[in-house]
């Protein structure tokens, strides 16, 4: 490539000078023409003014008088020829004695109407460039004088200037010879040598490549401006159109993350949630030949897979429940057993039935709470895991859940976060007594500002009806200044547990209830309380406002699932 632009370079180089000598030749010619034609005009001013002149061409013989002097202006001038002749165009001079007294070639009505006469003729000479005045006495013309200069005297002039002009384009190529011959130099040091179908290969395969990888991609100079976005990361970060070039603190992405692909520090399967997913973040230098270019990082999206390792694991949560009942069940069994082959008939079916009556009233109150059969699946295997772990588990009286508030999969990664979350929090504490994670469940209805997209505010509020999770628990809550971490990033007071999953319960929550419209707050200490609101029947034109904070109430976390800082440390641990 480099070659190829030298080349193309010189030859511009060389039409350049070629076309530069022959405007210079055009203009050399042009300047002698010039500069003749303002000598012969002047050497004909000064003889047509001249008093001997006047009075010598009034003489009966004129020649005798007018030729010596003739000669002596032409040499002395440097012209080719001075003609004085009578009005009538007869000559008295001329440079070939044998040309006097015949008539002068050339155009004399205009010099004779008292004004000049400047032209290009050809006369016994040859081709030359020829002045005519008039010669006046008193105003009146009495006689003639024309002055000319060959052309070929011009010409030679003109070609004495020739090796000048010739040296000048010469040392022009040679100065434009080199500084290409710099310039291909830095395009092949840039382009590392590589040929324009090279290039062009390289080009297209990589485009291909980035805009197919199924990763997201981004690559950020050492002034922290993205460079390089491919399709995946622009989905995955909702980047704008105009993201590339851009600093990223400019674009809209969350402080962690936007810090995480700023810094000059190494990230390896970093977890960050966003507004809408969750993301594992890969980060390391982009060097090239020991120099630091920038940094690139991949995004994976671990979303769908979060989601489904938390059913897997209320799944997994109420498959393990079944067992313990089933334990249970078993000894239950072979108490009755034992005391009826003990001859205590009376004490087993008391027995009995009281295991029976315990079950029933939690299954009872569960089925006649909640119309969605999964959640109460879910309820009733969290109540199973709660009871083998020691902890009591309340549904409150008259909670109620309406089907189809929400999608049953949303449902389900709501409650089994929030809960699984309380009973991790109230494992926690000392005494078993004190151990309780409550849940409840209602239909409210709050005041909401309503407001037509582009137009003016409505004229007051307008009722909206909210479907509302309680979940509390008894544990310590989470430590001061934890709750916004604790939505943001995943945070968690908890070891790392398998495949890196800790910290993730209440970051899909904060996305989830987002995702749906709704509003999520956090009160506490003591313990910790989580509030989840989602509208029954979205309003189409209005936006939820979250209900002022009271004290001792929760602290909204909003609309967009983003947490306030509430006064006191709240919640519990993730």
């Amino acid at each position: 490539m480099a070659t190829q632009t030298f080349v193309l370079q010189v030859g511009v180089a060389v039409l350049v000078v070629v076309a530069g000598l022959a405007g210079a030749w055009v203009q050399a010619q042009r300047a002698g023409d010039i500069e003749a034609i303002a000598r012969t005009t002047a050497v004909a001013e000064t003889v047509a003014a001249t008093p001997a002149v006047i009075a010598a061409v009034q003489q009966p013989t004129p020649t005798t008088t007018l030729q010596p002097y003739a000669e002596r202006v032409r040499v002395e001038s440097g012209t080719d020829f001075v003609v004085i002749m009578s009005p009538d165009a007869i000559r008295f001079t001329h440079p070939d004695p044998s040309q006097i007294g015949k008539t002068f070639i050339g155009h004399t009505a205009e010099a004779l109407a008292g004004g000049t006469v400047v032209e290009d003729y050809t006369g016994t000479l040859g081709p030359s460039l020829r002045v005519v005045k008039p010669i006046l006495d008193n105003g009146r013309v009495v006689a003639l004088v024309a002055v000319g200069i060959r052309k070929s005297a011009v010409g030679e002039q003109v070609r004495a200037q020739l090796p000048g002009i010739l040296l000048a384009g010469l040392v022009v190529a040679l100065l434009s010879g080199l500084g290409m011959a710099l310039v291909a130099r830095r395009i092949r040091r840039q382009t590392h040598g590589l040929g324009e179908e090279q290039l062009r290969e390289m080009y297209e395969y990589y485009d291909a490549v980035l805009h197919a990888v199924t990763e997201g991609l981004i690559i950020t100079d050492l002034d922290g401006r993205l460079r390089l976005a491919n399709d995946e990361a622009k989905r995955l970060l909702d980047l704008p159109a105009d993201a590339v070039g851009r600093r990223v603190s400019e674009l809209g992405l969350a402080a962690p993350l936007a810090a995480a692909l700023t810094d000059d520090e190494a990230h390896e399967d970093e977890l960050h949630v966003t507004a809408a997913r969750v993301l594992v973040l890969n980060r390391g230098p982009a060097t090239w030949e020991g120099r630091l270019l920038g940094h690139v990082a991949t995004l994976r999206d671990r979303t769908d897979l979060e989601e489904l390792t938390g059913e897997l694991d209320s799944a997994r949560g109420l498959a393990e429940a079944l067992r313990s009942q089933a334990h249970e069940s078993a000894n239950r069994l072979h108490t009755i057993v034992s005391l009826i082959e003990l001859g205590h008939a009376d004490r087993a079916l008391d027995f009995a039935t009281e295991e029976l009556a315990v079950s029933q009233v939690l299954t009872d109150r569960v089925v006649g709470s909640v119309e969605e059969p999964a959640l109460t699946a879910l309820l009733l295997g969290k109540a199973a895991e709660a009871h083998e772990r020691g902890i009591a588990f309340d549904i409150a009286p008259g909670a109620h859940w309406p089907p189809d508030v929400a999608p049953t999969r949303d449902v389900v990664t709501i409650v089994g976060n929030l809960i699984d979350n309380a009973l991790d929090a109230v494992a926690e504490v000392g005494d078993p007594s004190a151990r309780r994670v409550s849940f409840d469940a209602h239909v409210e209805e709050r005041p909401t500002t309503g407001q037509v997209p582009d137009g003016p505010a409505a004229a007051g509020p307008s009722p909206q009806r909210y479907a509302v999770l309680d979940v509390s628990d008894t544990g310590p809550g989470l430590p001061p200044g934890a709750v916004e971490d604790a939505f943001r990033r995943g945070w968690s007071t908890k070891e790392a547990g398998g495949a890196g999953r800790r910290g993730i319960g209440l970051a899909l929550v904060a996305q989830t209830v987002e995702r749906l419209g709704g509003q999520l707050s956090v009160s506490g200490p003591p313990g910790a309380r989580f509030t989840v609101r989602l509208p029954v029947v979205p309003a189409p034109t209005a936006v939820a406002q979250p209900a002022p904070a009271q004290p001792g109430q929760p602290s909204q976390l909003g609309q967009l699932g983003q947490p306030s800082q509430p006064s006191q440390p709240t919640g519990a641990t993730s």
